[in-house]
């Protein structure tokens, strides 16, 4: 999400990253952890060859929640809700930029994407404000 500017695998893939980042964006929505397949990624999961369901997903995941729980200092499990502070944000941001928080990212076709997007200081970002 911190990277997010709008690409994404389809046209209904970035409608609806829109539509949730903009009410995060607008402080109207927490982030709730989930095991698997996301609201983010509901225009993806079309059968059982998805690509939200398949092992390397999973396995990001898995590094992500350990990765932000350490930042974080909290367990990042299932049913976990999260509202996403200008202070979280800012937080999480500095964290990606910085390498600690990136584990997941390794072997992900978008890391040169993210790469680009974090060093450039999240310019262009959906998810807002970028400080």
């Amino acid at each position: 999400m911190l990277t997010y500017a709008g690409n994404g695998y389809s046209a209904p893939f970035v409608a609806n990253f829109d539509a949730i980042a903009q009410r995060i964006s607008d402080g109207r929505q927490t982030v709730e952890i989930t095991s698997g397949p996301d609201d983010i990624c509901a225009p993806l999961v079309c059968g059982s060859d998805d690509h939200c369901t398949g092992a390397s997903v999973r396995q990001r995941d898995r590094l992500a929640s350990e990765d932000i729980s350490n930042l974080l200092g909290l367990q990042v499990v299932p049913g976990l809700q999260i509202p996403l502070s200008i202070e979280h944000l800012a937080e999480l941001r500095l964290a990606f930029a910085a390498g600690r928080v990136r584990r997941a990212c390794e072997g992900c076709q978008w890391k040169p994407l993210c790469d680009g997007i974090a060093q450039q200081g999240f310019a262009g970002t959906r998810l807002l404000p970028v400080l």
